[in-house]
């Protein structure tokens, strides 16, 4: 069956969403390019420079669930302004940091509160809202490749940045890109009036109860346990494989294009992801992605480490990085509809969030600990397993229409 056309005012819509979304997780992923600088200039361990962005992705994901509730009630334009800000704001006091309080409350806390406000859990349910149920999966896909080509294009732009201006200079350059998130921001608020047009009036009541109807459905939560995965998966890899790759003798351009092709390969992966659990379940799509991740982290640990492999790995990895988003929040979709989709969306990135917290922190510390990040990478392998099974069991189906059917079953 054919899609129906989007007006011009849709695509205005998608186009700017998707430059959201390609800043916000372009300039976050950059992050660990300054891992190394910062830590030289102020003789901190990883540890420490671990935490404070153990401290952003914490905060993205606590202050997502809040940020979603005031898109759903009160409209994502200010929302998204609010996040612009707040990001500029906390790569402004990372620049040149000499105290570890700053850079906790800089990188940590305003960066995270900045993503919050600016990537997935506001942006892709305004672009949900947009259209049509049959064009939701390839809408959000075509978000969720956006945030990636973001990570393509701007971590090299980054280490460049860093050669040029100093890593000082590179975070108030960053800074100044942030801001103009605010700008993009403008055609999202057509997105609150729905498809016919018409303002949609948040209902205190109905909130409540598509709030109690997700606290007992099992499948919701199931979905929300194995989206720790995922965040503790990404959040380690972008943040210290470049210090990984360090470590084994690679120049630092390496693991900038490391992270850079992760963001390429993903454009694709993310989009295909989206397609495809337009057709099949997506339960099975979310399978086969963290069945796949295990494979590949597996190979990464037992092949000898070489360019050839490092490239490898990450090609691999770039088709499973943020593929997960899409079939992700699209069961949040199937589940409740899009209405308040951007608050209980956030719930289940709070998840993710606090396996980012996870990962990023204990890869700095057993680091610190034990001189290596073996460990963290096989625990990885583990975990991914364990997200297979938790999808293994869950049902595909609104959620008032599985709960009317239960008695009888």
């Amino acid at each position: 069956m054919r899609k129906e056309r989007l007006s011009a005012a849709t695509w205005w819509l998608i186009l700017c969403g998707s430059l959201v979304l390609m800043l916000s997780f372009g300039i976050r992923s950059s992050m660990g390019l300054f891992m190394q600088p910062i830590s030289e200039a102020n003789g901190w361990g990883r540890d420490l420079i671990g935490l404070a962005l153990a401290i952003q992705n914490l905060a993205w994901g606590v202050i997502a669930v809040i940020a979603g509730g005031l898109a759903d009630r009160f409209g994502t334009v200010r929302v998204v302004v609010a996040g612009a800000v707040l990001y500029a704001l906390g790569l402004w006091l990372t620049a040149g940091v000499e105290q570890i309080w700053v850079l906790n409350s800089g990188a940590g806390l305003l960066v995270g509160a900045g993503v919050a406000g600016t990537a997935f859990g506001i942006v892709l349910p305004a672009m949900a809202r947009a259209v049509s149920e049959a064009q939701r999966q390839w809408v959000l896909g075509i978000g969720t490749a956006a945030g990636s080509m973001g990570q393509f294009l701007l971590a090299p732009v980054a280490q460049g940045l860093i050669d040029w201006l100093g890593w000082a200079g590179a975070l108030n350059a960053m800074a100044l890109l942030s801001l103009t998130m605010a700008l993009l921001a403008m055609p999202l608020a057509a997105s609150d009036r729905g498809m016919n047009g018409m303002a949609e009036i948040a209902s205190p009541e109905a909130f409540r109860d598509t709030l109690r109807l997700a606290r007992g459905h099992v499948s919701y939560w199931l979905l929300t346990l194995g989206f720790f995965v995922c965040g503790f998966h990404l959040a380690f890899i972008t943040v210290h494989m470049p210090a990984f790759l360090g470590d084994a003798g690679f120049d630092a351009k390496v693991g900038a294009w490391s992270i850079s092709l992760i963001g390429l390969c993903n454009v694709v992966g993310a989009f295909m992801a989206g397609v495809i659990s337009s057709r099949v379940s997506k339960r099975l799509v979310l399978i086969v992605i963290y069945a796949g991740r295990a494979v590949a982290i597996t190979l990464f640990m037992l092949l000898p480490l070489s360019l050839t492999t490092v490239l490898a790995f990450s090609c691999v990895m770039g088709f499973l990085w943020l593929a997960t988003v899409p079939p992700t929040s699209g069961l949040v979709a199937t589940m409740f509809g899009t209405r308040y989709m951007a608050t209980l969306y956030g719930v289940v990135f709070l998840s993710h969030q606090i396996g980012s917290f996870t990962g990023v922190w204990l890869g700095g510390f057993l680091y610190e600990t034990t001189g290596s990040y073996v460990a963290v990478w096989w625990s990885g392998v583990v975990l991914s397993l364990v997200t297979v099974a938790l999808h293994w069991p869950i049902r595909e189906a609104p959620a008032n229409v599985m709960r009317a059917v239960t008695p009888s079953t």
